[in-house]
């Protein structure tokens, strides 16, 4: 469907309005503030509407009985973040953190079938802006946390929300929430990790984030004096930068393997088709098996599992349609691999480049490069038990995530952050960031018992 004036009025209406989600279990409760928190416009930029967000999740947390005192909401520039701090009954020991984002990126209306910020439950899936990233989990672990405090759970250690409000863009908001939980005893990202679904719908196996690659972004630049386009010339800045570009392109970068990656391999392989099942069982034996390598890379899955990663995400070039182009630029988007450091990819982009004429750039924001977090058998154990009271017999091992997340900001403090997301998806349904997002809605009853049976083996 187009956008139409109506869907807009009420998109706007439902983000503007904070009304407490509708009393009934935590499941029913969970759906509700997901569908509430969707239709807040929480995208960086004119109108963001991220602090009416946390706002709105603050008043939810005052009205199931904690002091407004301890739920901070906190602007910064044009974005919020919240803090919360459920108080433990041992003030010595360690807080746990639950961390997540309240922020998406853009969407625009005319490119979806269906208004990307008007929440709709359809065909057993929840669909717009934020439904996989992250404002489901988001909801899931609210409602939860809502549904213990007036059931009268009272945590050993002391609960932390830590919820960020540009981990999009240039997560100022997740390095201060960082600084502000510094000497917590662990934190579950619930951005991250999860469960993969077979086409079919059945569970196949669950992975927990304990490290992720190094998010990167370098600007190539050529410049020339110009001219006229009557006369053009041998050397051209466009020109000039699509031939590094193509170079790039076709490069690839020297598979690695780490322990965790190895796991998830080792682990995933016999979930997969047969073809797939031998390049992991290969790689992870070992990581220069050309034909592994091949096969593996070939997949937009698993491309980003078997080493550090560069595409072109933006061009830019000329600056009149009947002139030589004095300035051509381009953003190589990289993910690092964990232990390598961004100045090491840059330098190897300038000589896959070959061209001295282009100059690059790192232009990276908000980025840190951390290692994986140890693989602890409290938080293992604790979070095999949750995920097999609702998905019994499911595999479940570590993973690294290919992309960003807050996480990094919390490692960088000596925090270990793990991603424990219990939502599971096909493969063909993951839309994070693309158009027409979804998630299936039967994740939520099942997350809702996840996060309760995680958080109090946690905090007991």
């Amino acid at each position: 469907m187009k956008t139409t004036g109506l869907a807009v009025a009420i998109s706007l209406l439902l983000a503007g309005t904070a009304q407490a989600a509708p009393a009934g279990n935590a499941a029913d409760n969970a759906l509700a503030i997901a569908k509430r928190a969707i239709a807040f416009r929480s995208v960086q930029g004119p109108g963001n509407q991220t602090p009416e967000l946390a706002r709105y999740l603050k008043q939810l947390f005052v009205e199931a009985g904690f002091s407004a005192d301890d739920v901070t909401v906190e602007p910064v520039d044009d974005t919020a973040y919240l803090l919360l701090r459920w108080r433990g009954t041992a003030p010595k020991a360690k807080p746990l953190v639950i961390s997540g984002h309240m922020d998406v990126v853009e969407a625009k209306p005319a490119d979806w079938q269906r208004d990307p910020f008007t929440p709709v439950v359809e065909n057993g899936y929840l669909f717009g802006r934020g439904a996989t990233d992250m404002k489901l989990d988001l909801a899931m672990v609210t409602a939860t946390v809502i549904d213990m405090k007036r059931a009268g759970y009272k945590p050993k250690r002391d609960l932390i929300l830590a919820y960020s409000g540009d981990e999009e863009t240039t997560m100022k908001t997740s390095a201060i929430l960082a600084s502000k939980v510094k000497g917590a005893e662990m934190v579950l990202n619930v951005d991250g990790g999860g469960g993969m679904l077979s086409e079919d719908g059945k569970p196949k196996y669950f992975s927990i984030s304990a490290a992720e690659k190094t998010y990167a972004d370098f600007q190539l630049e050529v410049t020339n004096p110009g001219g006229h386009s009557s006369a053009p010339r041998k050397v051209n800045a466009i020109n000039e930068l699509a031939a590094a570009l193509v170079r790039i392109g076709n490069y690839r970068f020297t598979p690695q393997l780490s322990p965790i990656t190895k796991a998830y391999f080792d682990g995933a392989a016999p979930l997969q088709t047969p073809e797939i099942g031998a390049a992991m069982k290969a790689f992870a034996a070992n990581p220069a098996d050309e034909k592994a390598i091949e096969t593996l890379a070939a997949s937009p899955a698993y491309v980003g599992q078997i080493g550090t990663t560069c595409v072109s995400t933006m061009l830019s070039g000329g600056h009149a349609l009947n002139a030589l182009p004095q300035r051509a630029t381009a953003n190589i988007n990289c993910r690092i691999f964990p232990g390598v450091k961004p100045a090491a990819v840059m330098a190897e982009l300038e000589k896959v480049a070959a061209d001295p004429g282009v100059k690059f750039k790192d232009v990276t924001e908000g980025s840190n490069p951390t290692d994986a977090s140890p693989l602890r058998p409290d938080l293992m154990n604790a979070v095999t038990k949750a995920i097999r009271s609702v998905r019994p017999g499911v595999p479940v091992f570590p993973s690294m995530s290919a992309g960003a997340s807050d996480s990094m900001h919390f490692r960088a403090v000596g925090i270990p952050s793990y991603g424990v997301s219990p939502i599971f998806i096909k493969e063909s349904d993951e839309f994070s960031h693309g158009l027409n997002e979804r998630t299936p809605v039967d994740n939520v009853p099942l997350g809702v018992t996840y996060y309760r049976s995680l958080l109090t083996d946690l905090t007991k």
